[in-house]
C-alpha cells in the first residue's frame, strides 16, 4: 500500500464508480481497477461492495477511507512545509548574540520577520567565546560576536566598527567633548571584562603602547551593573558606542577619546563547511545587504 494507491482509493470512494474515478484521475479504467485489486489483496479484505451501478464502502473500506484522507492530507502539508523550509519561507533561525548586544539586531530581526513571517526564532545571549563554542557544537547556526576572537573554524562577516568612549558621572573641566588617554589614566576605572570578550585587553593595549598606566580599580562582567556603578560615581569606564545606545537614561557623561583610533568590532559567524538552513542563509543575505548601511549609522 502506497500513497498513490490511497489517492486512487479515495477517488473511487468519493466517485462511487471506477469509470468516474478514472476520469477524475485522468487515467484509463483498467489500470485503476488493477490498483484497487492489488490494494485489497495487500490488505486481505474487500473495500467495496457493488450496489446497483455504484460501489459502496465496506466497514473495512470506511475505516481505510478515514485514514487515507488524513494520510494524504498530512503528506500534502508535509510536502508544502518542507518545500517552504527548503526555500527559506518557513523554519527556525537559531542565533546567538554577544553579551554587549549588537545594537542593530532588533531592527534587522524586525525587517527579517516582515519578509519571512512564518520563521520562528531561537535567540541565545552569551559571551563571544561561548557563542563560538555553541556554533561549533551546532547548538546554534549563527552568532553575532565581538572581536578579537580566534575564528579559524568559522566564516566571518564583518559588521560594524565603533569608537570607544570614556564615560564618567561627572562632567569634565574642559568645554569640548574629548579627552586623551593621558587624562583618562588619572581617573579610577572599572572596565568591562566579560570572559572571551577582547574589549578589556584592547583598552589595556592602548595604554601600554603609549607607556601609560591606567588606574584600574575593578572589572565588571555585567554591563548594566557597570553603568550603574559609573552612574553612582563609583568609577569611570571605557565602553563601545553600542553600550551608550543600549543603556540610555543613566546620569553619565560620554567623551570621545581623541588620541586613540582603536575600535570595537562585531561580526556574524557561522561554521565553515557546514550547510546552513535556508532560514540562516536568508538572514546572512539580509546582513550582507544591510552591513554597509549598518556601519554608516
Amino acid at each position: 500500500m502506497d500513497i498513490k494507491q490511497l489517492r486512487y482509493f479515495i477517488a473511487i470512494a468519493e466517485e462511487k464508480q471506477i469509470t468516474a474515478a478514472a476520469k477524475k484521475l485522468h487515467m484509463a479504467q483498467p489500470p485503476l481497477s488493477q490498483q484497487l485489486k492489488l490494494l485489497e489483496q495487500d490488505l486481505g479484505t474487500k473495500l467495496f461492495e457493488k450496489r446497483g451501478r455504484f460501489l459502496q464502502l465496506t466497514e473495512a473500506g470506511t475505516t481505510l477511507y478515514h485514514y487515507a484522507v488524513k494520510i494524504t492530507k498530512d503528506m500534502e502539508e508535509a510536502h508544502t512545509e518542507v518545500t517552504q523550509i527548503g526555500h527559506g519561507v518557513r523554519g527556525k533561525l537559531s542565533i546567538g548574540v554577544n553579551t554587549i548586544s549588537y545594537y542593530h539586531l532588533p531592527k534587522l530581526l524586525q525587517a527579517f520577520r516582515q519578509t519571512y513571517p512564518h520563521i520562528s526564532y531561537k535567540i541565545q545571549q552569551n559571551e563571544s567565546a561561548q557563542l563560538a563554542k555553541l556554533v561549533k557544537e551546532k547548538v546554534i547556526e549563527l552568532a553575532i560576536i565581538r572581536l578579537p576572537l580566534m575564528l579559524d573554524d568559522f566564516a566571518v562577516l564583518q559588521l560594524q566598527k565603533e569608537r570607544f568612549y570614556f564615560v564618567s558621572s561627572e562632567p569634565l573641566a574642559q568645554d569640548n567633548n574629548q579627552i586623551t588617554l593621558n587624562q583618562i589614566q588619572e581617573y579610577p576605572l572599572i572596565l568591562p571584562s566579560t570572559d572571551g570578550l577582547g574589549i578589556f585587553h584592547l583598552i589595556l593595549e592602548e595604554f601600554r603602547i603609549r607607556n601609560l598606566t591606567p588606574h584600574i580599580i575593578g572589572e565588571c562582567s555585567d554591563i548594566s551593573i557597570l553603568m550603574e556603578l559609573v552612574s553612582s560615581g563609583f568609577g569611570s569606564t571605557i565602553v563601545p558606542e553600542t553600550v551608550l545606545k543600549k543603556h540610555r537614561g543613566y546620569r553619565v557623561q560620554a567623551y570621545e577619546i581623541e588620541d586613540s583610533e582603536v575600535t570595537a568590532s562585531s561580526a556574524l559567524i557561522w561554521l565553515k563547511q557546514h550547510y546552513l538552513s535556508k532560514a540562516a542563509q536568508r538572514f546572512v543575505e539580509l546582513l550582507l545587504a544591510e552591513s554597509k548601511d549598518v556601519r554608516q549609522d
